[in-house]
């Protein structure tokens, strides 16, 4: 398709070398943007042929976020004239979870300790699955268990008209 080039009136003064060059490039983008934006006559695009389906899940790992929290307790050093019945007593209320705040015993030093402690949160999950033989793998927010439900599309690849 031909564009046609504006000419200049007879008592302008032609532009200068760079100016000209621009405007060519100007005009001639725009052609081609005007020919790539042209409607092809006869054209039937189809939708999108979707179904759904299930796939068999192979694997599920979990992603895990590591989280750090710092508290600062109370730590008390028993007196050493403590005996072993008091510090084996000790042990098993400490191991039985009781969560009563005892005073500590008299003469223990006792004094402010920052604890860290990591919490460990799953916050996505690797699963690994199968469907028509071929296997896969996606990450996802929650466990699927057994079976995932999976969007099948089959749309065709259409090349673009040749240029004649």
């Amino acid at each position: 398709m031909a564009c046609p080039v504006p000419s200049l009136p007879a008592k302008a003064a032609p532009p200068s070398g760079r100016v000209a060059v621009l405007a060519i490039a100007v005009l001639f983008a725009a052609t081609a943007q005007a020919q790539q934006q042209a409607p092809t006559q006869n054209t039937v695009i189809q939708a999108e042929n979707v179904r759904f389906d299930y796939a068999q899940v192979l694997r599920v790992t979990p992603v895990y976020q590591t989280l750090k929290a710092t508290s600062v307790e109370e730590q008390c050093e028993e007196a050493k004239g403590d005996s072993k019945l008091s510090r084996a007593l000790g042990a098993v209320k400490e191991a039985l979870g009781r969560e009563e705040k005892a005073d500590p015993p008299a003469g223990a030093e006792c004094k402010p300790v920052t604890v860290e402690r990591e919490f460990r949160r799953p916050i996505a999950y690797d699963v690994d699955y199968t469907y028509k033989g071929a296997k896969y793998r996606s990450r996802l927010p929650d466990d699927p268990g057994n079976r995932l439900r999976i969007r099948v599309s089959v749309t065709p690849v259409v090349q673009p008209p040749r240029s004649r």
